[in-house]
């Protein structure tokens, strides 16, 4: 398979135009097939959790949390759903016309792409003013966490991992990866902007070479089908019933009391005026 489509420029040089759309049905594939996988080994070999007992002053704790544990705020909620519909518009806008489908796509994929944009430099301000910043990248007790868990799977002697903090580390890991796809997409699609007319920029198509633009051709088509794997992936889980309270908690913006308690470790995501509190004054929060 020839991953990267290439070209003759007007000077004899050989350089790359896009990636191959066969990249396309690869990534569409890989997550059908992680899915697939990941819902069997769920549904026959998966073992749920054993919960320890508790104790009569965790107990006590757990009475004085309140029955909604605030989990995203407005913003953050805003933020998800904003960049959730300009990314299925780009997606569609990007492939669709790859499959067959004909239509004006590019000015509602530019566009798009500004929405996308302006949403997620919201989202570094807010996040790095107004929320916990740190919460959602991932930390070396969610690498010692994971080691332990692997072990345990693996049927060799571990200590039991802990509860997590507000997110889990897949969630950290997924995060980590839209983080570089979406830099990526942003990145490349704001100079790609000189090349098709906008109130804007002046267009210029000559701004850099065939070469340069070349690679941001490619840089942003394997951007674009690695957020088709993403996304399923994104959408896959949020449909789960064991995950559906947190898909809740992004339309609401709040949890249960019981699931709060159930999933997450009171002492690696400490609550005000609730839980025990290890040395933060205030609840940590994230957008994602």
């Amino acid at each position: 398979m020839n991953f990267i489509q290439w070209a003759t420029s007007p000077w004899g040089e050989r350089v790359p135009i896009h990636i191959s759309w066969d990249l396309l049905w690869a990534s569409a594939i890989a997550g059908a097939l992680f899915l697939i996988v990941h819902a069997i080994y769920v549904g026959y070999w998966a073992k749920p959790a054993a919960e320890p007992p508790q104790d009569s002053k965790q107990a006590a704790a757990a009475a004085r949390l309140p029955e909604r544990v605030a989990r995203h705020s407005f913003g953050a909620r805003a933020f998800h759903w904003v960049m959730a519909a300009a990314m299925f518009v780009l997606l569609f806008t990007a492939f669709l016309p790859k499959v067959g489908v004909r239509f004006s796509w590019l000015t509602i994929h530019w566009i798009a792409g500004i929405v996308l944009t302006v949403s997620v430099v919201y989202h570094i301000i807010h996040a790095s003013f107004w929320l916990d910043f740190w919460s959602i990248w991932p930390n070396s007790q969610d690498l010692t966490d994971a080691s332990r868990r692997l072990q345990r799977a693996l049927g060799k002697p571990a200590p039991p991992p802990r509860k997590f903090g507000k997110y889990p580390l897949e969630n950290k890991l997924f995060h980590l990866a839209v983080f570089f796809a979406g830099l990526a997409v942003i990145f490349t699609g704001f100079f790609m902007l000189y090349r098709v007319p906008t109130p804007f920029f002046t267009r210029n198509p000559y701004l850099f070479s065939d070469m340069t633009w070349g690679v941001m051709y490619v840089l942003h088509g394997l951007a674009g089908v690695v957020f088709v794997a993403l996304i399923m992936a994104h959408i896959y889980f949020a449909v789960r019933p064991e995950k559906l309270f947190l898909t809740k908690s992004m339309i609401f913006g709040w949890i249960s009391r019981e699931k709060y308690l159930e999933h997450h470790d009171p002492e690696r995501w400490p609550l005000e005026g609730g839980a025990p509190q290890t040395g933060q004054s205030k609840a940590p929060e994230a957008a994602i």
